[in-house]
């Protein structure tokens, strides 16, 4: 058993290459900038709606 761990640990891995690199960020940063756009619009609905939306009824 102990072997087989052995060799699992002197594997490096998955190696990206420098393009798969470049396409990881450029979703990061995608997914960065969406999560954004979605936290300010919710903010402004907030914003527009005004103090009412925390008067409801119970």
């Amino acid at each position: 058993m102990s072997l087989v761990m052995d060799q699992q640990s002197s594997e490096r891995g998955i190696v990206l290459s420098a393009e798969q690199k470049s396409r990881r960020r450029s979703r990061s940063i995608a997914l960065a900038v969406a999560l954004a756009v979605f936290v300010a619009l919710i903010f402004a609905v907030t914003l527009v709606k005004g103090p009412g939306v925390m008067i409801r009824p119970l």
